[in-house]
């Protein structure tokens, strides 16, 4: 049994809860850490002769907190002596805090085994479960994610995995996040590509197959599969584009205004990784590592957007 220390005592009587505390306490509610355990359990190292491997539980518990508040390696070990909360969250006493070897073991781990996107899986369907992602429609979009672009580094060139795209009048280097979410944001399909893979390349992948609705900005536009979808009694609601050197008409531009409406709601998925936990720029060297962490925080974002929903189901 564990002894209780001064600081166990003055965390239980001190007098505010702060957001961290509040975030993590509902995170560790509703994600369903059974389903997740499931896929890391079968590849991971099992007791022997040797050092006992650190709970899987509590290295996924370190891994989720990498990712909501942007931690390095040697940071999350950092984090893990100085915050009470963390600790609380990864159920580790401050003795048995791994280092920060043992948590980059854990992520290589995960890469290595392809095992991000099934926990991406994993919670797409227990969310599908629970009517949290439905299928009646899908949204699709891009994002892109900056890449360092300058050769000053040890290689002296940029990452040869990365490319780059013009944006408007600007030109960006890194790689791009495809996704499919239903009509409320809640994604269901990820695909990480460079930068210069347009949108519309992959938008095939980004669908689930039984979409009743298809919605998009423009650069999804496309007459053939307008008809193709129309054929099979899918409903077109990709943003009209205009012609060349013309505008576009009144009955054009009100579609794309009611298009938007719920077209705009797949943004809240990016506005999470992004503003929220901080993912602007890629963290690693080539597509897979970074595609690894893209997976896992779409799948958390997904839990976070549903928190409350899921807080509020019985059971």
């Amino acid at each position: 049994m564990k002894q209780t220390s001064f600081s166990d005592l003055a965390y239980e009587h001190k007098k505010k809860t702060t957001r961290k505390e509040r975030f993590l306490v509902e995170m560790d509610a509703i994600l369903p850490w059974k389903q997740l355990l499931k896929p890391i359990l079968r590849k991971y190292p099992k007791p022997g002769n040797g050092r006992r491997p650190i709970s899987a539980q509590v290295m996924l518990r370190i891994y989720f907190m990498q990712q909501w508040y942007g931690l390095s390696d040697p940071g999350m070990e950092d984090s893990l002596y100085d915050i009470e909360s963390m600790r609380r969250f990864a159920g580790v006493s401050i003795e048995g805090i791994p280092d920060e070897s043992t948590i980059l073991n854990f992520r290589h781990f995960l890469e290595a085994h392809r095992l991000t996107e099934k926990l991406f899986r994993v919670t797409e369907r227990y969310l599908s479960s629970q009517d949290l992602i439905l299928s009646e429609g899908t949204i699709v979009d891009a994002t892109i994610i900056s890449a360092p672009s300058s050769t000053k580094n040890q290689d002296r060139k940029r990452d040869p995995e990365m490319k780059q795209t013009k944006k408007g009048n600007t030109w960006h280097f890194g790689m791009k996040t495809h996704i499919g979410s239903d009509k409320q944001g809640r994604v269901h399909s990820v695909v990480v590509t460079d930068a210069s893979v347009h949108d519309s390349v992959v938008m095939e992948d980004c669908l689930h197959g039984e979409e009743q609705a298809i919605y998009g900005d423009k650069a999804y536009a496309s007459e053939a599969r307008k008809q193709a979808a129309e054929a099979q009694g899918i409903e077109w609601r990709v943003n009209r584009k205009a012609r060349r050197g013309k505008k576009l008409n009144c009955a054009d531009r009100s579609f794309n205004r009611k298009s938007n409406r719920t077209r705009a709601r797949v943004e809240h998925v990016f506005g999470v990784i992004k503003h929220l936990w901080g993912y602007r720029k890629v963290r690693y060297r080539g597509l897979e590592k970074n595609a690894a962490q893209v997976f896992i925080l779409v799948a958390l974002a997904n839990m976070y957007m549903v928190r409350r929903e899921l807080m509020a189901a019985p059971g």
